[in-house]
């Protein structure tokens, strides 16, 4: 099954492919995007590498991979969804890959659930939105297992997105890091939400 056009009440979701590359340089341009993950802008050639990455691992599962989010011009409450994605504002990078990372499963009915945002389009419910209809696409269409997410223990607004869409804490866990950023002396911290818990909120 090829990754599917998704569609939320304000967001067009479309599989990630190489005409979205200068969109995903706009993306990590932002060091305020990358505060909790690299602390610091990246280059083309740096997004150029993981766009090649996201690709590979997008074709790991059918169904599973990479989106990129479209909105309304305005990206305002009650505003509809965009029929194309030249009629709307890109609003970032959701990501939906299967699990992948030396501590994480190797089992392909388990798939890591990820956002990024451009600034402008932060604390809107966006990301809860299309997280939502992930998890749909995730349980209903695919038949994933189990669901999960991590990220830092310090990034107050990735939680509140995971604990809004019904994911529970499973785990805070420290990693060494040549460079930490700050705030990693808090750790690092795994949500999840599995098959059983989503048809019972559903």
């Amino acid at each position: 099954m090829p990754q599917p056009v998704l569609r939320t009440g304000r967001l067009l979701l479309v599989p990630l492919a190489d005409r979205h590359l200068d969109l995903e340089v706009e993306l990590d341009s932002d060091p305020e995007v990358l505060r909790f993950l690299y602390g610091r802008a990246r280059s083309r050639a740096e997004v150029t590498e993981s766009h090649a990455a996201r690709m590979a691992l997008g074709r790991r599962v059918d169904g599973l991979g990479h989106w990129m989010a479209f909105g309304t011009r305005n990206g305002r409450r009650g505003s509809a969804a965009p029929e194309r994605e030249e009629d709307g504002d890109f609003v970032g990078l959701m990501m939906l890959p299967p699990a992948h990372g030396p501590d994480q499963p190797d089992d392909p009915t388990v798939c890591d659930l990820g956002y990024r945002l451009v600034r402008r389009c932060w604390r809107q419910g966006l990301a809860s939105e299309a997280c939502r209809t992930l998890l749909r696409h995730a349980f209903d269409t695919i038949g994933q297992r189990r669901v999960i997410a991590q990220t830092m223990a310090a990034n107050a607004g990735s939680r509140g997105v995971m604990e809004a869409i019904g994911m529970r804490h499973v785990r805070t866990y420290h990693q060494q890091w040549e460079d930490p950023l700050p705030g990693t002396e808090l750790g690092e911290v795994e949500y999840e939400i599995t098959r059983e818990m989503w048809l019972a909120r559903e």
